[in-house]
């Protein structure tokens, strides 16, 4: 029998780690454009919830399998996303040595898939690649500060030598690969005890929990909300000349922590105290990503302010419809008048 033309036009997209934070938002997406998906989660850290809306949808399939495990579909694909792997520090770090094996040979076995099918291949890599940066803002040809023996490694390296496989079979004509360096992604779905910062100060606020802050609060991070993110995923894969390089992918927007903090606290009405703990080790001073390749080549840039998002990530995470604003001074005060004089 003829398959109609809708049909043949159909393309599928794997997403491994489609039941994650991130990946979830992405196969909704993908579902959106038209796709058919196929998730692939051990849900070691992805979660049921963040897909239960998709399945038993008629393009949507899930497999619960470890991607270190070579996957045998019976279909074929054309694109594959690899977000397989935990991205919070406290996660990665409960089992490193499953989490290097996630990033190198989960990486393997994946780009072996897409080298078989001839599917585009796209690979999230993070800003972790950069480690503790001495250059600020990072741009894609800094080779990074690493600690490569430190607690981070697993993740930190992991990456990078998922990056390392990449190349090297976009170099040898085996797969069409594009990276993507994620910087911090914060939004709806996130899990509330995976020890984000975001989920971190958001969950603490509105259970009343004193505010924790690791170090002195003065280090910086940029924050994208989800959606921004995986429109910057689906143009890094349909762009038709492949950019042959890392791509960054971030808000350029630099913000301490205690200036998120301080916003947390805005929006939620908390007065909650802020505790001030020790700075783990190979924790990065600062972080905020150059996305001048990505706004040439792709043409993309993050729309949805901090406030706006956070707003939002807020509602999630604590059902409120209506959130109280705590005067600023009540929130210095909090915080013992450490962020005072700061600007959002």
């Amino acid at each position: 029998m003829r398959r109609s033309k809708r049909a043949e036009q159909t393309r599928t997209a794997l997403v491994a780690g489609g039941a994650g934070f991130l990946g979830s938002h992405l196969c909704e997406a993908l579902l959106h454009d038209g796709y058919r998906v196929i998730c692939v989660d051990n849900f070691l850290t992805g979660r049921m919830e963040n897909i239960g809306s998709l399945v038993g949808q008629a393009r949507f399939r899930l497999i619960e399998q470890d991607v270190c495990t070579p996957l045998e579909l019976g279909e074929p694909v054309d694109r594959v996303f690899n977000l397989a792997c935990a991205a919070s520090p406290p996660r990665y770090q409960a089992d490193p040595i499953h989490t290097t094996r996630t990033c190198v040979i989960g990486t393997l076995n994946l780009l072996e898939l897409a080298a078989g099918n001839g599917a585009r291949f796209l690979q999230a890599s993070t800003s972790e690649i950069y480690g503790d940066p001495e250059q600020h803002p990072q741009r894609e040809d800094y080779v990074g500060h690493v600690n490569c023996t430190g607690p981070r490694a697993c993740y930190d390296e992991g990456k990078r030598a998922a990056e390392t496989l990449c190349f090297d079979y976009l170099r040898a004509e085996m797969a069409d690969i594009r990276v993507a360096r994620i910087f911090n992604t914060y939004g709806p779905r996130m899990d509330p005890a995976d020890g984000r910062i975001v989920s971190n100060l958001v969950m603490q606020a509105i259970e009343k929990r004193p505010l924790t802050i690791f170090g002195d609060g003065r280090q910086t991070r940029s924050f994208c909300y989800v959606t921004d993110m995986v429109e910057g995923l689906r143009r890094l894969i349909d762009v038709d000349s492949n950019p042959r390089q890392p791509v960054n992918l971030g808000n350029p927007g630099e913000f301490s922590i205690l200036e998120l903090t301080r916003l947390v606290c805005e929006l939620t009405g908390t007065g909650s105290p802020v505790k001030f703990l020790p700075l783990p080790e190979d924790d990065p001073r600062r972080r905020r990503p150059d996305i001048g390749r990505a706004k040439a080549l792709l043409g993309w840039s993050p729309e949805v302010p901090l406030r706006q998002g956070l707003l939002q990530t807020i509602v999630y995470f604590s059902g409120m419809d209506d959130l109280a604003i705590a005067p600023v001074a009540a929130i210095d005060r909090a915080a013992g008048g450490k962020l005072q004089n700061l600007q959002l």
